[in-house]
């Protein structure tokens, strides 16, 4: 393995694209595999390879949808955008080497982070003395 080359728990990118979604989960932790020897969505996972055929001829493909945030990323979807819902809208999610055998959840935030911004007029003790008109 080169210095600078991702891995997952050992592995090289390239050992993980040929392995099949139950070889994967061996290297998850118990929650993950829990989840992926379940079994994946097939029709999900039929939309994800036809944007894969899409991005290997060249062009770049639409977003693949869903509603379902505990999907975890597995190898095959590499490279891919995946549009996440987050209650209000659809996130765009690329999805990289360092997602693997996360959650869509995580990466699409249902809350905003909020930010407050000046204080008005009359909203401290030194501004109650100015009038508003200047």
């Amino acid at each position: 393995m080169a210095k600078g080359e991702y891995s997952f728990r050992g592995k090289t990118m390239e050992e993980l694209k040929n392995m099949g979604i139950e070889e994967f989960a061996k290297l998850c932790t118990s929650r993950v595999r829990k989840s992926l020897l379940k079994g994946v969505d097939k029709k999900f996972m039929k939309k994800v390879a036809k944007a894969k055929e899409v991005l290997a001829s060249g062009k770049y493909p639409k977003p693949v949808r869903t509603h379902n945030r505990d999907y975890i990323v597995v190898p095959e979807m590499m490279g891919i955008t995946i549009a996440v819902y987050n209650g209000h809208e659809f996130q765009n999610v690329e999805i990289k080497e360092k997602m693997l055998g996360h959650y869509f959840g995580e990466f699409a935030l249902t809350r905003k982070k909020l930010t407050h911004g000046k204080a008005g007029i009359g909203a401290t003790r030194s501004s109650t003395a100015i009038t508003a008109r200047g």
